[in-house]
């Protein structure tokens, strides 16, 4: 046999698994999914027959604890109804049956007539204005239980809800990812970075850029000290790479820390450099450990002039510069943007999460702990 003819033979074979493995996935994905719908189909319309119970009989934590055990007994081994999930299957169906109603119709009955509280009906209308009831059931049958159970005890909102619920079908977030995003605040940090990217980036791209940063990124997941200084910051960043990448975005591809650029035969060095898929540009990120300097953004200009000439493709947007800070004004880094031609962005960083407001009075601060070590 000629070796252009086994190649080619090579070739049809190796198409062949390529397309078996896609329908393979492909048919994975989607059974997984009816699976998902099922499932929840099944915990709406447990949570309408308790909320009917639960209004007429009067049916308290007692009774759905005995409803958990009976569950348990007649089925030996089954998860997912505990107490705790059936309370949640409750609050499932009170919360957002009125919006799935057509779509579920054969399986919930519609809340009795003058039943429903006027704040629901206010959250309801809200819903809808908001976002069709075609498009709110593509991404409620797209989340999982374990998610609705996260987006319903930390979000209050039906806004929130929804941009939390879609992200998550978006971006294929596991319970813990989502988790991480509501505490670092995404609904409301996300697309807040203070920036000049309207004034610099391509009409094309500007939208999708302000979209993919924040205003403010939690690493919670590093332990940082007063005395650490960026090199240290960086290496703890390295360190977690994974868990940075995550609280990043999805779309953000790790190129490099301490980036070398070569510029006249000097050497520079970037701390950190990504490749951002849908912007389709670099990325760099300029560590801070205090507080925003004008001075910044002049040497982020310099790195972003650099990168464009030296190191982007032709096909490529424009490079942007995220500094990263412990603290900023707004209105000295609005000066420092007056007179830049590089598309930059200055963000500050969390390293922990906000202690609820009722163990604020009773949990030391910083300062109380630190004499108590001493």
């Amino acid at each position: 046999m000629a070796i252009s003819q086994k190649r080619n033979k090579d070739r049809v074979y190796l198409d062949f698994i390529t397309q078996v493995r896609q329908s393979i996935q492909r048919s994975r994905y989607q059974a997984a999914r009816l699976v998902n719908k099922e499932l929840l189909l099944l915990h709406l319309k447990i949570g309408s027959l308790l909320n009917e119970r639960v209004d007429s009989e009067g049916w308290g934590t007692m009774v759905i604890r005995r409803i958990s055990s009976d569950i348990q007994r007649a089925f030996p081994g089954i998860k997912g109804f505990s107490a705790r999930n059936l309370f949640y299957m409750l609050l499932l169906y009170r919360e957002y049956a009125p919006q799935l109603v057509q779509t579920v119709s054969a399986l919930i009955d519609k809340p009795a007539a003058g039943k429903e509280k006027k704040s629901k009906k206010q959250l309801v209308q809200a819903v809808s204005a908001l976002v069709p009831e075609k498009k709110f059931a593509a991404a409620f049958f797209n989340v999982g239980f374990s998610h609705h159970m996260v987006i319903l005890s930390k979000c209050k909102s039906p806004e929130e809800r929804i941009f939390y619920m879609t992200k998550t079908a978006e971006q294929q977030w596991s319970y813990r990812i989502l988790d991480h995003h509501i505490d670092a605040k995404l609904f409301r940090k996300q697309g807040k970075l203070q920036s000049n990217f309207r004034k610099i980036l391509p009409a094309k791209i500007q939208q999708q850029a302000i979209d993919a940063f924040r205003d403010e990124y939690l690493l919670d997941f590093i332990n940082v000290h007063d005395t650490d200084n960026e090199n240290v910051l960086e290496q703890k960043i390295v360190g977690n790479l994974r868990k940075f990448l995550l609280s990043l975005g999805n779309e953000f591809a790790f190129v490099g820390n301490q980036y070398r650029l070569v510029v006249d035969e000097e050497d520079f060095f970037i701390d950190l450099l990504f490749y951002h898929r849908k912007l389709r540009c670099l990325v760099a990120f300029e560590l801070k450990t205090g507080k925003f300097k004008p001075e910044y953004t002049g040497k982020m200009n310099f790195y972003l002039s650099a990168l464009d000439d030296l190191v982007r493709m032709p096909h490529e947007n424009p490079s942007i510069g995220i500094i990263l800070c412990k603290e900023k004004s707004k209105t000295i880094v609005e000066y420092a943007f007056r007179d830049t031609y590089k598309p930059i962005g200055v963000a500050t960083v969390k390293y922990t999460k906000e202690l609820p407001g009722k163990w604020k009075g009773f949990l030391p601060g910083p300062d109380a702990l630190k004499k108590l070590m001493n």
